[in-house]
């Protein structure tokens, strides 16, 4: 294969992304893979398709919106923090069909949400593992790096289904 058409390495097999320990590899390679995946599905997705159910099912937006959303509040515990106003208004609106909001807003939100993840993994140590953090006003136990990847998995899950939503309705729109 020539190399115009060899594909572009995936996140994980392009060595480890400068200054951000080892032990966080993993999460930052998931993150930035996935926000490539959704920018290449997504970029021409029609503005009327991004609100659309599939089956009952979450709509294109709520994905993207969830995504940000979780990665926002996930990383606020990370750093021993509480959920702001803004945060807790944000998630009432996940999922919400606005017409004003497109695809592309989304996908910039995202990108902007993932780059701001890097730069927290950044400062972020070996301590990870036994680096105590709760989450929410219960309170629940769990380490930095328990939800560090938790962000960057349930992001994947995410848009593993918001891919598939988005094939299948462009399908569906194509007969």
């Amino acid at each position: 294969m020539t190399e115009s058409t060899t594909p572009a390495l995936e996140w994980w097999q392009r060595g480890p992304i400068e200054g951000i320990h080892p032990i966080f590899q993993p999460a930052a390679h998931a993150m930035l893979q996935s926000r490539d995946e959704l920018q290449q599905a997504l970029q021409n997705i029609p503005d009327a398709l991004l609100w659309e159910p599939l089956y009952g099912m979450a709509s294109i937006g709520f994905h993207l919106q969830h995504i940000v959303g979780v990665l926002d509040r996930l990383y606020t515990y990370a750093k021993e923090n509480s959920l702001s106003d803004a945060q807790l208004s944000y998630l009432k609106t996940e999922g919400v069909r606005n017409e004003q909001i497109t695809p592309g807003h989304l996908l910039e939100a995202l990108h902007a949400q993932v780059e701001t993840c890097l730069q927290e993994l950044t400062t972020m140590g070996e301590d990870a593992p036994t680096a105590v953090r709760y989450i929410g006003r219960k309170k629940i136990p769990t380490t930095q790096f328990g939800l560090v990847f938790h962000a960057a998995e349930h992001m994947m899950r995410h848009t593993g289904q918001a891919l598939v939503t988005a094939r299948v309705l462009q399908e569906q729109n194509r007969t």
